[in-house]
């Protein structure tokens, strides 16, 4: 592997005493203040997550939204400008490429955020079957990504001077010190929250204000480490553990963001073709009754037969147990409610069968 890609923030975390770890080719913060603190912080309170590693790109022209609705799962159809969707960019087979956020912004403009190690891929798959006047740009290192979550997470933009009167999924382009911020109300917590992209260039002094205002709001700047505590809590799906080429969006308990009633768009019909016969997979959560903490790929028992595998595995801060989720065969009859094993390094952990998320939170509404 080589030298790791750094943010535009980089200096201010090592100036905050982050840990850092490798992630999708990124030299990223995994934590300031522990990861449990930061955690609860989200929960209760704010914090700063600087997720600039996501990939951005962009499908520009006459026809722009039409060729993005072709080629991803969800139907851009139903939001207009303004509004940001949930999709997904499969392949033929109906694997996962990767999951995304498009933002409509205009007919002839949608913007895309996909995960940090495929934006390479879904760009060149999109150049590659664009129609002529559609032009797809990879703008990975254009801009920064700032997700501001958790309850109080409103005080901080007002504090500096960014709009939040959005709807969930609502963006809006705003003024700030000169420059220009996409403002997007939506996250990867579960929590209300806002993610907001700075030119590269412009991070910095952005990132400064919001740490003295998230710090003013009795928040916490937080890592890697937390942001994965807290999607997993919420069963939100990683690519790579939840999604990949050979998990399909229905395996992962993603069909809700599959646009059926649309004629085309890839995968389909394989996609189709799965949901008429049934996922032989299907994600479920587990949560441990005893003491374990569950990790990714564990096998999962019933009965002494094996039945599925482990995708993703934390302690939940919230619960102080230990959660994960997992494939479990479809075969299997494996329901909510049931009890499993998960070996723990030759250790049998009983789980119950749950349905995520883990936890409940207030992801449309301000909470005071």
């Amino acid at each position: 592997m080589g030298e790791l890609l750094q943010g535009p923030v980089h200096d201010r975390h090592v100036a905050l005493g982050a840990t850092f770890a490798e992630f999708g080719g990124w030299s990223m913060p995994v934590s300031y203040a522990g990861t449990v603190k930061e955690h609860v912080a989200v929960r209760e309170r704010v914090g700063l997550f600087d997720v600039s590693h996501l990939g951005k790109a962009s499908i520009t022209g006459p026809g722009a939204v039409e060729f993005a609705n072709t080629a991803f799962t969800n139907d851009i159809g139903r939001i207009a400008p303004g509004k940001a969707q949930y999709t997904l960019c499969c392949t033929d087979s109906g694997g996962v490429i990767d999951d995304l956020i498009a933002y409509e912004v205009s007919e002839e403009e949608v913007f895309l955020v996909p995960n940090a190690a495929n934006t390479a891929e879904i760009v060149a798959a999109l150049i590659a079957r664009a129609p002529d006047g559609v032009t797809v740009t990879d703008l990975h290192r254009s801009y920064g990504v700032f997700a501001v979550q958790g309850p109080r997470s409103a005080t901080v933009l007002d504090a500096v001077g960014l709009p939040t009167d959005l709807e969930y999924m609502g963006f809006a382009d705003a003024p700030f010190a000169g420059g220009t911020v996409r403002v997007c109300r939506t996250g990867y917590t579960g929590e209300y929250g806002y993610e907001l992209l700075p030119s590269w260039e412009g991070s910095g002094q952005l990132f400064d204000a919001l740490v003295a205002a998230v710090s003013d709001a009795g928040g916490e700047p937080a890592g890697l480490g937390a942001r994965d505590t807290l999607r997993t809590e919420m069963g939100y799906p990683l690519h790579g553990h939840e999604l990949s080429q050979s998990i399909s969006p229905l395996e992962a308990r993603c069909g809700w963001a599959v646009g059926w009633k649309k004629d085309t768009f890839w995968g389909r019909d394989a996609l189709a073709a799965q949901k008429e016969s049934g996922a032989p997979r299907t994600l479920v959560g587990l949560r441990a009754s005893g003491r374990g903490v569950l990790r990714p790929d564990l096998h999962v028992v019933r009965d002494g037969t094996p039945v599925g595998v482990t995708t993703s595995g934390t302690f939940s801060p919230t619960l102080k147990a230990g959660i994960a989720l997992a494939l479990l065969d479809s075969s299997a009859g494996v329901s909510v409610g049931d009890v499993v094993e998960v070996d723990v390094r030759g250790r049998a952990v009983a789980c119950d069968v749950v349905k995520p998320p883990f936890v409940d939170t207030k992801t449309k509404s301000q909470v005071d």
